[in-house]
């Protein structure tokens, strides 16, 4: 080592390659120590390997910082970059120290969102948990707006894909409906006696295939003429959903069509195979059907039953549906949306056309709003965490996976949650729910009854967030596929520098874990009742679609 001595040493005197220790070199001249001025303190220092074996004083030498002899000196553009450098680093370390004392002392607040707690009118007072005030921070991205530009582009976009998808369905129904008029039209027999009279002069089998009689089969069916026709003309289009807690079900596109000339009805389902083949199905045959709950039980379907809300009951055993929606024997579809020009044009030609709405109806409504008056302040602020928990702790009890709780299992959970409903209003509102008169009510209508429900505009957005991420229609999703899909990069705090896109992602998969059954996925049911205690406090339809668009890109 050009002119330094080096010896070996070795523990215990025993051969390296027997026991497999290693030779470590010393060196009996140290390295040149001396103390860094102002000119030198940019310089990197060096850490000597053998302090470890020297005596205490020499190593408190060693311990100060070492300049080799062999390193240049450096030139003064280097210096003058490092110097930048350091000035970079200074001012984000005071930046960042700033930043961190403005978030302990404000507790990521929303802008003009407070999260303390709330004084109610008797004097008691609510205080939010840290799950409540990090729910909270979802409803900042009211106060950012989608870009409108990127929204008008998807919505015309998706216009366009609507309506192909509604064009398929309605050419399909038509195909359908005019195939089964034809063959059982007796009409068509009436070429055969000029069939008999042309076999007649060229012998049978022997005319030509256009003079032949052509009948596919004999029926006994007797329609009129024109049936078909008017069948195909006077239809009302609507679009509906299931009402169902599996996420499979839930997410079925469905487009039903009602006859009015003899108050048939159909569904088909819209179902896409891969990315470029797509079929429409028969769902609920085409047929006459009555209502199988409510106050209408028995009564045919009429024009007056189709409205944006509205619910289609049928006996699941009578269709050939999927072994999920038979586990229900009321198959219940929502209407979300329908044909206004049709409705209008059927309104006008009906001369029984009256949308009135019964006494016990409107009276029933009037049950609902009290007792949703009475904790709309309660769920304000902490819908999230009263939603999701009701839906968690009726999923934890209810052990037969039916979907029904008994009227003792509802009012130990309204005391559990501190949800305070008179016993007399308690009573009115079981009287509605239980219809059946089973003694048991289907805990997610309970949860809707108490707590309102999102209009479906609201749950439109919601389902197609959870379709982007349930893209295969499992049910359920992982948490991993929802941190990577979830983006907090439009959070207003995020924009502001008061948080960090990591803290309000984290914010969010805490609270939504919170509601689930299992840590490592989300269910539909989950999905949905984080953000139906989520719209509670929200009046403004567009505000909620914010909330969705932002962080995932619909």
């Amino acid at each position: 080592m050009s002119g330094v001595e080096t010896r070996y040493t070795c523990c215990s005197g025993s051969s390296p390659t027997r026991n497999g220790n290693s030779y470590i070199p010393c060196s009996r001249s140290f390295p040149h120590t001396c103390s860094l001025n102002s000119s030198l303190d940019w310089r990197t220092s060096l850490e000597t390997p053998r302090g470890q074996h020297l005596p205490s004083q020499q190593r408190s030498v060693l311990e100060q910082k070492t300049i080799p002899e062999n390193l240049p000196t450096p030139t003064d553009k280097y210096k003058l970059k490092y110097h930048q450098y350091e000035a970079d680093m200074k001012e984000e370390y005071k930046q960042y120290s700033e930043r961190t004392a403005e978030k302990k002392r404000n507790h990521l607040p929303c802008p003009g969102t407070s999260v303390e707690g709330s004084q109610f009118e008797d004097g008691h007072s609510d205080d939010l948990t840290a799950l409540d005030e990090k729910a909270l921070l979802q409803r900042c991205y009211t106060s950012k707006p989608y870009n409108t530009q990127h929204s008008m582009k998807k919505s015309e976009a998706e216009d366009v894909a609507a309506e192909r998808k509604k064009q398929a369905v309605v050419e399909q129904v038509m195909l359908d409906q005019l195939s089964r008029a034809v063959i059982s039209d007796p009409e068509q027999n009436t070429r055969g006696d000029v069939s008999k009279e042309v076999q007649g002069h060229l012998g049978l089998g022997t005319a030509p295939m256009r003079f032949r009689k052509r009948t596919l089969h004999e029926t006994k069916i007797r329609t009129k003429s024109g049936l078909t026709e008017n069948m195909l003309s006077n239809k009302l289009r609507f679009d509906s959903r299931i009402v169902s807690r599996n996420g499979r079900d839930a997410c079925r596109d469905l487009i039903g069509f009602f006859f009015a000339c003899d108050r048939s009805l159909t569904v088909y389902e819209f179902r896409q195979f891969g990315k470029n083949r797509t079929n429409a199905l028969p769902f609920i045959q085409k047929g006459v059907y009555q209502h199988q709950r409510g106050q209408k039980k028995g009564k045919a379907y009429d024009l007056t039953d189709f409205y944006i809300g509205a619910n289609l009951t049928f006996q699941s055993i009578d269709h050939n549906l999927p072994k999920s929606i038979k586990q229900n024997p009321i198959l219940t579809l929502r209407v979300t949306s329908i044909d206004e020009v049709a409705m209008d044009f059927l309104k006008d030609s009906c001369l029984e056309f009256n949308q009135g709405y019964s006494e016990q109806l409107i009276d029933d409504s009037k049950v609902f709003k009290k007792i949703q008056g009475m904790l709309r302040e309660t769920l304000s602020k902490r819908g999230v965490r009263v939603v999701t928990g009701l839906g968690k702790y009726f999923r934890h009890i209810d052990k037969n996976g039916n979907g029904f709780l008994s009227q003792t299992d509802f009012k130990e959970a309204l005391k559990l949650f501190h949800l305070e409903v008179p016993e007399q209003d308690f009573e009115s509102l079981w009287l509605i729910l239980d219809d059946s008169k089973s003694d048991k009510v289907n805990y997610g209508e309970f949860i809707h009854a108490i707590a309102g429900e999102m209009n479906e505009y609201r749950k439109a957005f919601v389902r197609k967030a959870y379709m982007k991420l349930d893209f295969n229609k499992t049910g359920s999703v992982p948490m991993v596929d929802i941190r990577k899909c979830y983006c907090a990069k439009k959070h207003p705090l995020v924009l502001a520098g008061k948080a960090t896109e990591e803290e309000i992602k984290s914010s969010f998969l805490e609270t939504l874990g919170e509601s689930c059954s299992s840590p490592e996925e989300v269910s539909y049911s989950e999905f949905e009742d984080y953000y139906e205690g989520l719209s509670i406090g929200i009046a403004d339809d567009d505000d909620f679609v914010n909330i969705l668009r932002n962080p995932w890109g619909i």
